[in-house]
């Protein structure tokens, strides 16, 4: 088992930046590709970013590449989510995940946190 706890999450006005933490515990955190999905009211949950247990690979959805960061510290057993030019449309749950495979399909993550919420306001 990994349990995964996010934070960071908050009210930020548009063109702003946030960065959200994910930190682990449980079985050995490298050992796990991480990844960050969200997801807004009435709307299916969105893929944002991934990254392999080495922090070697990653993948951005094309809606966040060159405004999301996402990187990991196996030293803390933390994966970040670095967020700058935020956008209206960026306001959802974030919610954050762990799996044995590096990929973009939700179904493939098998432990999941609750989620922080992100707002961005005008």
């Amino acid at each position: 088992q990994v349990q995964v706890v996010e934070s960071g999450g908050g009210l930020v006005q548009a063109g702003g930046s946030l960065r959200l933490s994910c930190a682990a515990s449980g079985r050995t955190f490298s050992n796990y590709a991480m990844a960050w999905f969200r997801q807004a009211p009435g709307k299916e949950r969105e893929f944002v970013a991934a990254i392999s247990w080495s922090g070697g690979r990653t993948y951005h959805a094309d809606s966040v590449k060159g405004r999301f960061t996402i990187s990991r510290d196996n030293a803390k057993n933390t994966v970040y989510l670095s967020m700058n030019s935020l956008k209206l449309e960026d306001t959802a749950v974030y919610h954050c995940a762990a799996g044995g495979l590096l990929t973009v399909a939700a179904a493939s993550y098998d432990y999941w946190g609750q989620g922080t919420q992100v707002t961005v306001s005008s």
